[in-house]
């Protein structure tokens, strides 16, 4: 007679903190100065790193050049990411911090990407 024995070890619980605010303030350039010195010398090139982090083209914030006053691609930008991650907010204070604060906005999204990115590791599988 041949008996198996079956252990199972506690499996880990992913807890899910989204809040609907932004992770970090537009100001709050201490959290992550490599990114911010970036995004400040060169912010076409951060910009184009980031929009092709968040899942749009590489080079869509180089039409900005085409926009005008306000800098449309990052306002939608940032209200896309609020849609996303369910932030509260309004298109008002979007359009104000894209247009005299666009280095910060832009840091502030790839601050809000990298706390809300939850990366799913398979720690064990079972074969049935």
């Amino acid at each position: 007679m041949s008996s198996t024995m079956i252990i199972s070890q506690p499996q880990p619980v992913m807890v899910s903190q989204t809040s609907n605010e932004w992770g970090s303030g537009i100001c709050d350039c201490f959290q992550d100065v490599p990114e911010c010195c970036f995004a400040y010398w060169c912010c076409p090139c951060f910009a184009c790193k980031i929009s092709r982090d968040y899942g749009e083209p590489l080079c869509l914030p180089l039409l900005e050049i085409f926009g005008g006053i306000i800098p449309p691609i990052t306002m939608s930008m940032r209200v896309s990411m609020r849609h996303r991650y369910g932030i509260k907010g309004n298109l008002c204070t979007d359009c104000v911090y894209s247009t005299f604060c666009t280095s910060c906005t832009w840091c502030q999204m790839s601050r809000e990407m990298k706390k809300r990115n939850i990366q799913v590791v398979l720690v064990s599988a079972k074969n049935s």
